[in-house]
């Protein structure tokens, strides 16, 4: 039932794209730029979790450190990728 072959790598470009969506995050630029601040409140990262586990099967679940860490796209994003490498190479990020 895997698809993680076909899976496609989550980049800066496709967090970028996630994170337009204005009914969700109204106040984020069109431009937001890699290292610009980066605030996503409670219902903002559920939802943005949400559609990275329906595009990319990825089920992350961040510890209270990890989002603390989230402050920028880029920092965003190495969090996911890392995520789904440690996925595809069969780690998880279950470490608790």
């Amino acid at each position: 039932m895997s698809t993680e072959a076909s899976t496609p790598p989550i980049t800066t470009d496709s967090v970028r794209q996630l994170l337009s969506d204005r009914k969700v995050f109204p106040g984020l630029p069109d431009d937001l730029g890699e290292d610009a601040e980066l605030v996503l409140d409670s219902l903002g990262l559920v939802w943005l979790l949400h559609v990275v586990e329906e595009r990319y099967g990825l089920v992350v679940e961040p510890t209270d450190e990890d989002i603390a860490g989230l402050t920028s796209l880029r920092r965003l994003t190495g969090y996911l990728r890392a995520a789904q490498t440690g996925r595809a190479e069969g780690g998880g990020r279950d470490e608790r």
